[in-house]
């Protein structure tokens, strides 16, 4: 494992494409986020994915989310958006909102534990941006903890949870919010909100009006 600081605002684009590059390599990389410090792995890679399954230990019954670069890469990962899932990207993208979408026939059952859903978000976050562009399809972007222990705000906190299992570190200091991102279901109507998070209940309902709320 080797451990890579860089500028939260400017990162270093050798730094990035070494962590781009491990990814393509199927290996797993932690990396920053503006929510929470996030395991990386290449969604198209069946054996990176269940490698990520494994690091946190997290039940196969328990799909993964993905993050992309641009609304366009979106489509590799999730079959389409409705009008309402595309209002909601365009305002709140890139941020800390994980859209759930049907899913993209190309993209590998063990993603989504074969469901017919993915969660999808393009990330806030110079690092995060900069690595979801460079690698070009969509990443495993799921929390760099073990299943059931904190989120990660730091690098540390990430390494000690899960280092053993990665390759590279990308190291941009602590996470700007410190909660994990909001999550829509955008597949039932009325929309569903399934997790609160940094993104206010109140600012979704401002774009989409009626929702649900499934919570935990």
């Amino acid at each position: 494992m080797i451990t890579l600081k860089v500028d939260p605002v400017d990162p270093d684009m050798k730094a990035i494409r070494a962590a781009a590059d491990a990814i393509r390599a199927g290996e797993l990389v932690i990396f920053p986020t503006e929510t929470v410090y996030g395991l990386a792995a290449d969604a198209f890679n069946e054996d990176a994915v269940k490698a990520v399954y494994d690091a946190k230990g997290r039940s196969g019954h328990q799909p993964l989310p993905v993050q992309v670069g641009s609304l366009d890469d979106v489509f590799k990962a999730a079959e389409f958006m409705s009008p309402d899932a595309r209002r909601l990207a365009e305002m709140y993208w890139p941020g800390p909102l994980t859209l759930i979408l049907t899913k993209a026939a190309a993209l590998p059952s063990v993603v989504t534990c074969g469901g017919e859903t993915v969660g999808v978000r393009i990330p806030d976050h110079p690092v995060a941006l900069a690595l979801t562009k460079e690698v070009g399809s969509p990443i495993i972007a799921t929390s760099a903890n073990a299943t059931g222990r904190p989120a990660p705000k730091t690098a540390v906190e990430a390494i000690r949870e899960v280092g053993e299992k990665v390759s590279v570190v990308l190291d941009a200091g602590p996470s700007r919010l410190g909660t994990a991102s909001t999550v829509v279901d955008m597949t039932v109507l009325p929309p569903k909100i399934l997790r609160r998070g940094s993104l206010r209940v109140e600012d979704i309902r401002k774009v989409l009006g009626e929702v649900e709320e499934q919570l935990e």
